[in-house]
């Protein structure tokens, strides 16, 4: 089977998650991908890729295309030569703006996957729509003990270490309700926090710091369902989370993961119970959920293996 995967590429490289999908799926074999990266931003920036996208449809020949995000999906869907799949990851759904492109694309595909269920709600019901969520890769995403995973990073162990999910300057994901409830935190408890961003990290730095953290934060306003959560529960690091997304799934009733509401002081007693936690039981056994959910990249790249082939029939 020949599969061209259409996505962004406007950072110079494409989204992990979406490379370890490739991956995984290369790994189970028949399967040939061609990589189309849209290298422009907004509406108009993918519409302007549709003339490169028909000569690589013209000199591949696949059987179908992969998009990845809604507007992705749109531009695949602009020619209606190949059969399109179309993958929707949450921002495509929860961005106002872009959710109504989003709905074209859902319409015009001969399949959708939405990586969390509620998202499937904003639309109409498709004759093949099904629920995928992104797997973790547990090579690249594994325990390390959390004396080591410091020293590594040159991190104080006196200090409270939290890692934040994004960037600071992401306003999705919430910022200034971390900073202010470890700001109460280091009130209540006398604590130095060390709360860190996740910017500009590579994958293996980032395995380091949710090792080497006595607890994950993440209080976005919209999510999908969010590799963050997964990662770090693939290194059995202690969790923080509102219930956005598909995260109170995900979690479940791991002891050391907890759901707080978006009340700061809630957030604060939350980030206390985590961090006595990690003083007095170290670690979670969030991997051994991601495994029982079926989580890892190459469970789930079989379930989309029999998505593609749904094509084949």
């Amino acid at each position: 089977m020949k599969v061209i995967i259409v996505c962004s590429g406007t950072k110079g490289e494409i989204s992990p998650f979406i490379q370890d999908q490739m991956e995984s799926l290369t790994k189970l074999g028949g399967i040939e991908f061609l990589l189309f990266q849209i290298k422009k931003k907004g509406l108009l920036g993918y519409l302007l890729h549709l003339t490169s996208l028909l000569k690589s449809i013209k000199q591949f020949k696949p059987d179908m295309i992969h998009a990845h995000y809604g507007l992705s999906g749109l531009l695949a869907n602009l020619q209606r030569r190949v059969p399109v799949l179309t993958t929707f990851h949450g921002s495509d759904v929860n961005n106002k703006n872009i959710l109504k492109w989003s709905k074209w694309a859902h319409r015009l595909s001969a399949a959708s996957i939405f990586v969390e269920e509620s998202m499937m709600e904003k639309f109409k019901r498709h004759h093949k729509s099904y629920i995928i969520p992104c797997g973790v890769d547990l090579e690249t995403f594994f325990p390390i003990p959390k004396p080591e995973a410091q020293e590594n990073l040159g991190l104080q162990r006196k200090s409270l270490n939290i890692l934040f999910s994004s960037d600071f300057g992401n306003p999705v994901k919430n910022y200034p309700l971390a900073r202010k409830a470890c700001d109460i935190v280091e009130e209540k408890t006398g604590e130095k926090i060390n709360l860190i961003e996740m910017k500009g990290l590579s994958r293996p730095l980032v395995n380091l710091f949710m090792n080497a953290s006595d607890c994950a934060l993440l209080f976005s306003f919209s999510e999908g369902s969010p590799q963050f959560i997964k990662e770090a529960m693939a290194c059995n690091c202690p969790i923080v989370a509102t219930d956005v997304g598909d995260i109170k799934w995900i979690v479940g009733n791991i002891e050391g993961c907890f759901i707080s509401s978006s009340s700061v002081d809630d957030v604060a007693d939350k980030v206390i119970y985590a961090m006595n936690y990690s003083k007095n039981i170290v670690r979670t056994n969030g991997r051994v959920r991601i495994k029982s959910l079926g989580l890892d990249s190459g469970s789930v790249a079989n379930r989309v293996l029999e998505v593609y082939r749904d094509f084949a029939k």
